[in-house]
């Protein structure tokens, strides 16, 4: 979808985590939306069918919480995870997780996104994220 001029995109506000229990092991993700100056939020997670590792879910938790946008936004993305900011802001090598790179970068595409590396639990809603991330483990 193309925006034109006269329109205006959304901001939305992504803090993401994903966790896994050993590396490879059983592993969950969660992503919290919000938009600036409103009270409301939406949260989302969600677990591995199968071993993964602690990479794949941040990866993941980003894609699903993009995935959840219904028309191109302005994003500003949270993550505690170096490896997927740093790759996305910063050019790292991509090495392992193809399938998600490329996945990654289809939903980049669509949106204009901002991506900031946070401290672990240095904001209510990536501490939200890190104990719905978990959750999701423990109910693997």
């Amino acid at each position: 979808m193309i925006v034109t001029e006269t329109e205006t995109k959304r901001v939305v506000n992504i803090h993401c985590d994903g966790a896994c229990s050993g590396n490879p092991g059983p592993g969950g993700w969660a992503a919290i939306l919000t938009i600036p100056g409103k009270s409301n939020k939406k949260a989302i997670s969600g677990k591995s069918d199968t071993t993964t590792t602690n990479n794949r879910m941040e990866l993941t938790a980003a894609i699903e919480a993009l995935k959840a946008l219904k028309k191109p936004c302005k994003v500003t993305l949270f993550s505690d995870s170096t490896y997927v900011v740093n790759t996305m802001a910063k050019g790292w090598k991509r090495n392992a997780n193809q399938d998600l790179w490329e996945e990654l970068d289809k939903l980049v595409k669509v949106h204009d996104i901002t991506w900031l590396w946070l401290s672990r639990n240095s904001t209510p809603e990536l501490s939200e994220c890190d104990r719905l991330a978990k959750e999701q483990v423990v109910n693997s």
